[in-house]
């Protein structure tokens, strides 16, 4: 009986790492919206990570967590860093790209409570005052990520971050 429960188990496990190993190796969450603002505006509060507190979801969740601001004030060199509850964890972040005021690519490190190294990137097109903003990120997907994603939709929970994110842009742009 036991003999029977720890092959079926591990016949379960080879099965997942099956499935798993043939999903992509990478991955890209994407989200926009359109916010009635010139772009010039709206690039200013995601060019500066200072001015992240007032639209990023994540600093929401732990309004305690700790910051640390390196580099250059905005812009390309600009470094952002964080520590914080079991929701936001630790990261860094640096602006590798800033062509005003089109777009911006980041690189995003996790440290914690996940490894990973990502890119983030936003676009911003304007058209008679309406600027259609573009926030995404892309990153490979390991073996165990993959598993992982058997059981999320990684897309949904992060994209569900980006559609507060960007709506909170919107709302602090226009204020």
């Amino acid at each position: 009986m036991l003999s029977t429960l720890i092959f079926v188990v591990i016949a379960i496990v080879i099965v997942m790492v099956l499935i798993a190993s043939n999903r992509p190796n990478t991955f890209r969450i994407e989200r926009s919206i359109s916010i009635n603002a010139e772009a010039e505006t709206i690039f200013q509060f995601v060019n500066d990570f200072h001015n992240w507190k007032l639209w990023s979801p994540w600093e929401k969740m732990d309004p305690s967590m700790n910051r640390q601001y390196s580099g250059s004030e905005s812009g390309v060199g600009s470094i952002y860093e964080w520590t914080g509850n079991k929701k936001v964890g630790q990261g860094r972040m640096e602006i590798l790209e800033s062509v005003a005021p089109k777009k911006i690519y980041i690189s995003l490190q996790f440290i914690k409570p996940f490894v990973a190294t990502n890119t983030v990137d936003f676009s911003f097109q304007s058209n008679e005052g309406l600027t259609h903003v573009v926030w995404a990120m892309e990153g490979k997907h390991q073996l165990l990520a993959k598993v992982m994603c058997l059981f999320m939709n990684m897309d949904k929970m992060v994209g569900k971050d980006f559609e507060n994110g960007l709506q909170n842009l919107q709302r602090v742009v226009n204020e």
